[in-house]
């Protein structure tokens, strides 16, 4: 079975076809001790780039592959197929990305967009701050005009990528409190006054770096506030439209880890014998097995929904956006956790894969907004349609 979309044109089948096979080839057989090793494999997601797969929907002037959200997803879906920690990363790098090619000036854009779609510069996300998580708009890192430059002072925590990346997408306040009260920033690695905190140790995603990003009086030029001097303000709606598609790939690697271990359980149960037969001849495990096969189906189908909306501009893609990642997350976790049961004490061995998916996908019920912070944008915009 496939979790990818079978009505494909020849070109949408060659993107898939290419992510597919450099995951097969550079990600899945080091994926396991690029987790042990803890290793951040920067030379595999510059491969990547390489193949257009480090600017996906950004636009081609600048350097991006110009593809849509549908097509982000299947690219998610197959490279996440071999390592959801790598391809989660790529996923944020994408979405920082994007969001300088989509609101930075023409002038930014030349400057950032084309090595950061190479990842010349590898690109972090910094939103989240140790008392601003899924309260984003009551953030409180600071940005101080001051001539042509800005001060930043504050502290962003779980940023991806801290201390490796060269360039940080920041939120910070440069006004009022509120939403209406931030902007954008790109911060570069080596700015005096900008250090990381010590590495988080984590259930899962041991492949990529987390760390707190620490702003004292880290000096950016004016020229650096995303969008120029008239954006000042529009750093809220920036993060959150950059959010709604960073939910759909963060979805589309939960689908391709589940699918994955939906896979392997199919080939160890038919090849696995007890009570005088096949395992996967077990009614009971058929059942378990139509089960996880009919969630992941109707995954795919609501998260294609939301990536086909949010490509048309829909005016319900955010409330789709946030339905998809509430539903894949959810439901492809609790395949992968199905998954390792079906393999008994076998799937709690690190060598048979199935104990490193269930960890790594456990945090993408969290991040990109909680999933219960989506119930809340759901029901939010149910509320106002009947008003």
């Amino acid at each position: 079975m496939t979790i990818l979309d079978e009505r494909l044109t020849d070109d949408e089948q060659v993107i898939v076809d290419t992510a597919a096979a450099f995951a097969a080839k550079r990600i899945a057989p080091f994926a396991l001790e690029w987790d042990e090793s803890k290793h951040f494999p920067v030379d595999e997601l510059r491969e990547a780039a390489g193949l257009g797969m480090g600017a996906i929907y950004c636009d081609e002037q600048f350097g991006g592959s110009g593809l849509s959200r549908v097509d982000g997803v299947r690219i998610f879906t197959a490279l996440a197929a071999a390592d959801p920690t790598t391809a989660a990363f790529l996923s944020i790098h994408n979405m920082a990305t994007w969001m300088v090619d989509s609101y930075g000036t023409d002038e930014q854009r030349a400057q950032w967009v084309p090595r950061m779609a190479s990842m010349e510069l590898i690109a972090s996300y910094c939103l989240t701050e140790p008392a601003a998580g899924s309260d984003a708009a009551a953030l409180s890192t600071k940005a101080v005009a001051d001539g042509d430059e800005y001060v930043l002072t504050g502290v962003k925590q779980f940023i991806s990528g801290a201390g490796t990346s060269d360039v940080y997408v920041v939120m910070a306040r440069t006004g009022s409190d509120g939403a209406g009260g931030i902007s954008t920033f790109i911060v570069e690695n080596g700015t005096p006054g900008l250090s990381f905190g010590a590495q988080e140790r984590k259930m899962g995603w041991h492949a990529q770096p987390t760390a707190q990003v620490i702003f004292d009086g880290v000096r950016v030029p004016a020229a650096n506030l995303v969008g120029g001097p008239d954006a000042v303000g529009t750093g809220f709606r920036i993060a959150m439209n950059g959010l709604n598609g960073g939910r759909l790939n963060i979805a589309a690697c939960s689908l391709g880890g589940a699918q994955e271990a939906l896979d392997r359980s199919l080939r160890y149960l038919d090849e696995r014998e007890a009570f005088g037969g096949k395992l996967i001849d077990e009614p009971t495990i058929r059942f378990a097995l139509a089960d996880m096969a009919t969630d992941l189906e109707a995954s795919r189908g609501l998260l294609l929904r939301a990536a086909a909306a949010l490509d048309a501009d829909d005016p319900d893609k955010v409330t789709l956006c946030a339905m998809a990642k509430r539903f894949v997350t959810d439901h492809c976790h609790a395949i992968a956790d199905q998954a390792l049961q079906l393999h008994g004490g076998y799937g709690y061995l690190h060598d048979y894969g199935l104990e490193k998916i269930v960890r790594d996908l456990r945090v993408n019920r969290i991040l990109e907004g909680t999933n219960e912070i989506m119930r809340v944008v759901v029901g939010r915009a149910l509320a106002k349609g009947v008003r």
